[in-house]
């Protein structure tokens, strides 16, 4: 199954959802509005960033009793562009559900930070060239991933929420202090 340019494995995004809303709400039993949050049809999911580098912000509602806004998703797109080349790639929206459920699950109001969404191969190159954290084939530059900061929330409490989703790769950065949040395989890493 093709979404957004890239190919599942065989799971419905409504059966994925479904599969991490289960998970989430038994591996995480303390966050009290997982269950608000991931129950099924008739919710509301929204997400809320800030970018200290283009000085932008959004917070939009970009799904509604179960489709997705297709002009807050474009909205969403052009936000996590590549900032410094101007960018824009279909973010995939499993990673942007994966962000929405960890924001709801550590009950922050607090928008998050976009340190990096969208990267294009030359703006990773170069990423890359600086840093031996930063992968050849990074997930960032399919619109799978994005690293994000909440002063209010440790990145431990950040990490152990994305990973109650059981829904894709999270990487903790304690000495940059962000967390890396994918769609891709599930897996947790510290850098």
């Amino acid at each position: 199954m093709t979404v957004n340019n890239t190919t599942t494995s065989g799971l419905s995004r409504r059966a994925l959802l479904g599969a991490f809303a289960a998970t989430s709400v038994i591996a995480a039993p303390t966050f009290s509005n997982a269950a608000g949050f991931l129950r099924g049809a008739g919710d509301i999911r929204r997400i809320r960033m800030y970018s200290g580098r283009t000085g932008e912000k959004i917070d939009m509602i970009y799904w509604i009793d179960g489709k997705y806004v297709k002009d807050a998703v474009k909205e969403v797109n052009y936000f996590m562009r590549d900032w410094r080349s101007d960018d824009v790639k279909d973010m995939d929206l499993r990673t942007i559900d994966i962000m929405a459920a960890a924001h709801n699950l550590m009950d922050a109001t607090e928008p998050y930070m976009l340190l990096s969404g969208y990267r294009s191969p030359k703006t990773n190159a170069m990423l890359r060239s600086r840093s031996r954290g930063v992968a050849k084939n990074s997930l960032h530059m399919r619109g799978q991933a994005a690293d994000l900061r909440l002063s209010s929330r440790s990145v431990s409490q950040m990490a152990k929420a994305a990973m109650a989703c059981r829904a894709g790769g999270v990487g903790k950065y304690a000495r940059s202090n962000f967390v890396h949040m994918d769609c891709g395989v599930v897996r947790s890493w510290r850098g």
